[in-house]
């Protein structure tokens, strides 16, 4: 079911009808969506496991609406092909069964090369320094904020979406890091981390100053009115006073998409929102390594990111190692737009 929301989520997105079958093959929607699982695993955004098994979900939605009458049974779907797998009984005997697979099935293939967590990559400096610029010279004020965070931070996109006035406001400055603060999530916060962990990630001084102006902005207090009680101290509304979900934040994306690719800004043509995550991840990997030893910076960068699991934090450390390019971005990253190094902040945020 989780498959089938996601593909629902997409239709949506991309205004489809999962109904519809145009002769032209590559005008269908899941034909689309098949292109779109594809360009997914290979941007390291979901697991080749994950792109197989969503891909075999919607074709076994597609065969059941077709069995029983939901899409017209002449409707160009697929081609099928009999394969025959062999394997061994429980007494060693060979055997061999057949199956029934279509040409849109996705194989279960690793994607080469050392990933990160999610099997995600980092943004380059440059770029990122643009994308910024870009959503808040546009007047992106949403998607800006919530950039910005993912950059700064490396909260998950499920964390920024929940966040709440109150705990803006309720952020304390770290007394070992100067213009820094600190932000609980987690259970008991109302703030959603993934597995359900908690503890408080980074906040730079500005960007908290930044977000109370925008808590107590008309242009929030709009959306603020019209919206449910349960939902007046979310940070980020939408226009029409909702809490933003995997549909309207894969429009708000959309969007700035569209205009960044407009602008010029062709590295958004495959950019992810979780990219923001693993760019903060490895600069501060690499600030952390470059003023303590290995089992400190792994332990500071594990709190800082919400990691489960120090495997997932030790990935960092062989990014970094393998890739001397973009371990110098994220040198570079620090120096640019890291409050914990030398730099003038409110020459920047001017």
């Amino acid at each position: 079911m989780k498959h089938l929301a996601a593909y629902a989520s997409w239709l949506e997105s991309e205004g489809l009808d999962w109904r519809h079958f145009p002769i032209r093959k590559s005008d269908r929607a899941i034909v689309k969506f098949r292109g779109y699982l594809i360009e997914q695993r290979d941007q390291g955004i979901i697991a080749p496991s994950t792109t197989s098994a969503r891909m075999a979900a919607v074709i076994r939605f597609y065969r059941h609406a077709w069995i029983n009458g939901f899409i017209q049974r002449k409707s160009p779907l697929w081609k099928d092909r009999q394969v025959v797998i062999h394997y061994h009984d429980s007494v060693g005997f060979e055997r061999t069964m057949t199956q029934t697979s279509s040409d849109l099935a996705i194989p279960n293939t690793q994607r080469p090369g050392l990933r990160l967590e999610d099997g995600l990559s980092p943004l380059r400096i440059e770029d990122a320094g643009k994308l910024i610029s870009f959503a808040r010279d546009s007047n992106l004020q949403e998607i800006s904020l919530m950039l910005m965070l993912g950059f700064l931070t490396g909260a998950r996109i499920e964390t920024i979406t929940t966040l709440t006035v109150t705990s803006i406001e309720e952020a304390y400055p770290d007394i070992q890091t100067p213009n820094t603060y600190r932000l609980r999530v987690g259970p008991g916060t109302g703030i959603d981390t993934k597995f359900d962990i908690v503890g408080e990630i980074l906040v730079p001084k500005f960007l908290i100053d930044d977000l109370k102006n925008y808590a107590y902005s008309m242009r929030r207090l709009k959306r603020q009115a019209i919206t449910s009680e349960e939902n007046r101290k979310r940070l980020f509304l939408t226009v029409q006073g909702n809490p933003y979900v995997s549909g309207s934040f894969n429009r708000l994306m959309t969007d700035l998409r569209r205009r960044a690719l407009n602008a010029g800004l062709r590295f958004m043509a495959k950019f992810k929102f979780h990219q923001t995550r693993a760019t903060f991840g490895t600069w501060l990997m690499t600030v952390s390594l470059r003023v303590t030893n290995v089992k400190s910076a792994v332990a500071f960068v594990r709190d800082a990111m919400l990691h489960k699991d120090e495997k997932t934090t030790f990935l960092y450390i062989r990014f970094i190692e393998r890739e001397p390019v973009k371990a110098e971005t994220a040198n570079d990253f620090s120096a640019a737009f890291s409050g914990l190094v030398n730099r003038d902040w409110n020459a920047y945020h001017a």
